[in-house]
């Protein structure tokens, strides 16, 4: 088994184990509530809805960080880009009247990746010429993300009274899924999850397929090498920061134009630090993002429908579970020489 998909495997069986434990610390029976998870999730067309709506934000946030991580950068800030960008899509639509949708919905699509690609250029800046790591710039940009939105709510933006934009107009909605595949019933997914895995399938060739991906990858691998060929490492990184934070401010497709129709304070939140365990996850490939936005997806569900029995947090406890025990298994499966095959060792003698 590959090395990679072997961690992985390791860290859902242990991650696995500790839930239940968990689960058997309330007096509750694991059986019956992964059962009870089943049902909530893909035990129904509605569940199976909900299931992918909060998938797709994940997708957006998780092909984010991916990408930061090519470059050798750890981009903790998707969580406030993807703030900032659905609150300037929720006010945006507001502004936009009777736009038709072949207009409305690109211009807030390009509104969203400005939006999280502009929050994210001010901790690219800081790291790459003050050298302050980008964990200190993405943190400190999150709550300042926090607070500006809430201001700018405050100050007017919101319907007085409450904590959200105007709705917007019908022309900047994305269609809902249930209005293709009855089956969907009234779930949340819309046009945003296949929109979300047109991006991901086409972001994740450039790092193999252009010159500046590769470059890109060369510059996160080994910056002094790069630099001594000639590759601007700087810029190469600074521009995967930012479009890192445009691709996770795209997460407001699913959340404002798929769901709400405006935005609300804490719409969408949690999906930005979510999106680390799916690139962790997910291991750089179309399918392993997938599925992992699938798995976390789930997750969110899920813990919506065992909170009967037991806390929806336990869900978030077997994310952060998995997220850790990713880690160590990396590190345990690397420690681990590889075994030779008999002609693998003759060849060697």
């Amino acid at each position: 088994m590959n090395r990679r998909v072997l961690g992985v495997v390791m860290a859902l069986l242990a991650a696995m184990i500790l839930f239940e434990c968990v689960v058997l610390g309330y007096g509750e029976s694991p059986r019956a509530v992964l059962r009870m998870l089943f049902e909530g999730t893909w035990g129904s067309g509605y569940g199976i809805g909900q299931t992918l709506f909060k998938a797709t934000p994940l997708l957006f946030t998780g092909l984010a960080v991916q990408v930061g991580l090519r470059a050798g950068l750890f981009n903790i800030g998707a969580e406030g880009q993807l703030v900032v960008a659905s609150f300037a899509v929720g006010w945006l639509g507001t502004k936009l009247g009777g736009l038709p949708a072949p207009v409305a919905i690109p211009l807030l699509l390009a509104t969203a990746f400005v939006a999280g690609a502009a929050w994210a250029l001010p901790t690219a800046i800081l790291r790459l010429r003050q050298n302050v790591h980008e964990v200190l710039g993405a943190i400190l940009s999150n709550r300042i993300a926090d607070a500006l939105v809430a201001a700018l709510l405050a100050g007017g933006a919101a319907i007085k009274g409450t904590v959200h934009t105007a709705d917007m107009g019908a022309g900047c909605m994305l269609p809902r899924l249930g209005a293709f595949v009855p089956a969907l019933g009234a779930s949340a997914a819309s046009l945003a999850l296949p929109l979300a895995l047109v991006v991901v399938a086409a972001v994740l060739p450039l790092f193999r397929k252009t010159a500046i991906g590769r470059e890109i990858v060369l510059s996160g691998s080994n910056p002094t090498a790069s630099t001594a060929a000639g590759v601007p490492v700087g810029l190469r990184r600074g521009l995967a920061y930012v479009a890192s934070g445009g691709l996770a401010g795209l997460g407001a497709a699913a959340t404002v134009l798929g769901y709400k129709g405006y935005y609300e304070q804490g719409l969408g939140s949690g999906a930005g630090f979510l999106g680390l365990a799916v690139a962790l996850l997910g291991r750089g490939s179309f399918f392993g993002l997938a599925l992992a936005a699938l798995l976390f997806g789930t997750l969110q569900q899920g813990g919506l429908a065992v909170n009967a029995i037991v806390p929806k947090e336990v869900m978030d406890v077997f994310a952060g579970v998995v997220i850790v025990a990713v880690a160590i298994a990396d590190r345990w499966v690397a420690a681990v020489p590889p075994v030779k095959t008999p002609a693998a060792a003759q060849g060697a003698a």
